[in-house]
């Protein structure tokens, strides 16, 4: 069972962008944090940053049908991909959105998902664990017989 991990915009810059807002962890710190969590719930997961948009949705169509589900964290294409809130839609497995910050808590233009519509659930607010949250959900949820 693999389980996608996908990181949009800016995300590959964690570790120094603005700390008191993302944490201190790198990316690849926190992808460390995610397959150790696997690896206790003997799943894969498969991990794909982009900062372009069209990459994140070429790489959601190829490979989102073969997973077993998709954790996201769209960064600021949250707030008005149409695109990408589109392509996640398409997906058949089950997909939850991630986000570092506490988005509803943050400015007025970043308090609005247009992914948040189309995803099964969202996780906001509590850092790098959302990412752990959000698998342990997928994975419970698929060993229950969900969709």
């Amino acid at each position: 069972m693999t389980y996608l991990v996908v990181n949009g915009p800016n995300l590959n810059a964690l570790g120094h962008r603005d700390p008191t807002i993302y944490g201190s962890l790198t990316l690849q710190q926190i992808e460390g944090k995610i397959a150790e969590q696997a690896r206790k719930l003997k799943v894969d997961v498969a991990f794909f940053q982009s900062n372009s948009e069209g990459a994140i949705i070429d790489h959601l169509q190829q490979q989102g049908p073969s997973s077993q589900g998709v954790i996201i964290n769209p960064g600021a294409l949250t707030h008005y991909s149409l695109a990408l809130r589109d392509a996640l839609a398409d997906l058949a497995v089950p997909v939850v959105e991630v986000h570092l910050s506490n988005i509803y808590a943050r400015e007025p233009f970043r308090r609005r998902s247009v992914i948040a519509g189309v995803v099964r659930g969202q996780v906001s607010g509590l850092g790098w664990y959302g990412y752990v949250a959000a698998l342990e959900y997928l994975v419970e949820e698929r060993r229950q017989g969900g969709k």
